[in-house]
């Protein structure tokens, strides 16, 4: 029977994610009203705002009738408009909840938000039943869909009316038991760029896991046409994009600016809309290029952008685009050192053939190996605090480019007063080709993104690992 006057609350069932809901529903001699979907109100009681996209309705003649067990790869809000139902609800996604069961009964001041990949069933209890649902996907025939049988006997679902006595279709009886069930797997991570240092460094960390997608450019072109159709994109739960246009010098020059903002603006717009348009969350990894280096002070997220060359500029447009995707991580890094072609390898070399070269001492920072961004994507993703702008560097002291330059000699067995610290004018001054300019200070803020639980590693000791064989190389 429908309850008049109930508070709107949420509660939690023992299948993680379905959430059963009573909503207040108002009555007098003419009949009732309900707001059966109000998306400021039910998200503030903790719902995912899941997007609906279509509404459905399912009438039900009689008593009895009963369908499911189906678990589809997307969300849906489940409400009664008249009469009564008995749900049943299987966890039907990969991971340790499989196979648990919960039952209600919901009537119009009740309903239940059921996550992707939970199995969800009802029997009517009424007569005229109006069953009703929100979903945030349509239906596709690639979608990945999981059933089971209504009568297993590992769920053991107690019907309140007996399935030899209801109205119930042949396809729904002939569904698997529990034990053939292929189970719905998490949605999906994209990693872009994956042919690149932190690439490679984020195929390291997710190495096993069946979920995470890797593509090159060559497998995704993002400024190509038709991008909206070239995955199923609402079975993807986040994009990381490692791709980037990195050639500081060369975006100086005519060929290179176009290519600059290609990748590092035109190519992030592309990926926010994509990602507003589907749910999907959005990494992005800026630069200490947004700023312009001229505070002594570590740079917050929240300060002021003031780039200084053509990749800065590209890289603060790639920021404010990303940023317009609803669900959206933006990483600002520094001085990244990874797997390939970097600074500390060249150090390495030089130490190593008795090279003594001069460095630059005039600018500051903190070095970031990739394998460090890399875990602090896994754990923003994985623990979601709030959207927005994190800066994520190694943290310890900031230093100058030649302090760098000293310890990997050092590290490495050689002598460190063979570098040479020299100002960044006369480092460049025999240049022949453009030469962007370069933020003096690229210290960055490390306290939001601690609070977000993320414990940066200190720079120096990632650097001693990196430089020592014997230690897996950081990457």
């Amino acid at each position: 029977m429908t309850r008049y006057g109930a508070t709107l609350t949420a509660r939690e069932t023992t299948i993680p994610g379905l959430v059963v809901f009573d909503l207040p529903v108002h009555g007098d001699s003419r009949g009732w009203f309900k707001e059966n979907w109000q998306r400021e109100k039910m998200t503030g009681l903790g719902l995912p705002d899941f997007g609906p996209v279509q509404n459905n309705i399912s009438f039900n003649d009689a008593v009895g009738t009963t369908r499911g067990i189906h678990a589809e790869p997307w969300d849906k809000w489940v409400s009664v408009a008249t009469g009564r139902i008995f749900g049943a609800w299987v966890d039907l996604r990969e991971g340790p909840s499989f196979g648990a069961v919960f039952t209600t009964e919901l009537d119009p001041s009740k309903a239940i938000f059921v996550p992707r990949g939970v199995g969800n069933s009802y029997q009517t209890l009424a007569p005229d039943t109006a069953y009703t649902y929100l979903v945030n996907d349509h239906w596709s025939p690639d979608a990945e869909y999981s059933f089971l049988n209504l009568a297993d006997e590992t769920v053991a679902i107690a019907w309140p009316i007996p399935l030899d006595q209801v109205g119930i279709s042949a396809k729904d009886l002939a569904h698997p038991a529990l034990a053939d069930v292929v189970p719905i797997p998490p949605k999906k991570i994209l990693v872009l760029g994956a042919d690149g240092q932190l690439g490679r460094a984020l195929r390291a960390e997710y190495e096993g896991a069946r979920h995470v997608e890797f593509a090159t450019r060559a497998d995704l072109d993002v400024s190509a046409p038709g991008l909206s159709g070239a995955r199923r994109w609402r079975d993807y739960a986040a994009i990381v994009n490692a791709a980037a246009y990195t050639k500081v010098d060369l975006a100086e020059t005519p060929e290179g600016r176009r290519d600059a903002w290609a990748a590092n603006a035109a190519g992030v717009a592309a990926l926010a809309g994509l990602a507003a348009a589907h749910g999907v969350t959005l990494v992005h990894v800026s630069s200490d290029y947004v700023f312009d280096g001229s505070s002594d002070a570590p740079y917050r997220e929240d300060e002021p952008v003031a780039p200084l060359g053509v990749y800065g500029q590209t890289k603060a447009a790639g920021d404010s685009a990303a940023a317009t995707a609803p669900r959206h991580y933006i990483l600002r890094t520094s001085w990244v050192i990874g797997d390939g072609p970097n600074f500390v390898r060249t150090m390495a070399s030089l130490a190593a053939r008795g090279i003594d070269p001069n460095v630059v001492a005039d600018q500051h920072g903190r070095l970031t190996f990739t394998s460090e961004i890399a875990r602090g994507i896994r754990h923003l993703l994985e623990t979601t605090p709030a959207y927005g702008v994190y800066n994520l560097t190694g943290a310890g002291d900031v230093v100058s480019w030649a302090d760098v330059a000293a310890l990997v000699f050092a590290t490495t067995g050689h002598d460190a007063a063979r570098v040479t610290p020299v100002t960044t004018e006369d480092y460049y001054a025999s240049a022949s080709g453009p030469i962007a300019p370069r933020p003096r200070h690229s210290a960055l803020a490390l306290e939001k993104i601690a609070d977000a639980g993320f414990t940066p590693a200190d720079w120096r000791t990632t650097l001693r690992a990196y430089l020592t064989p014997t230690d897996t190389p950081q990457s």
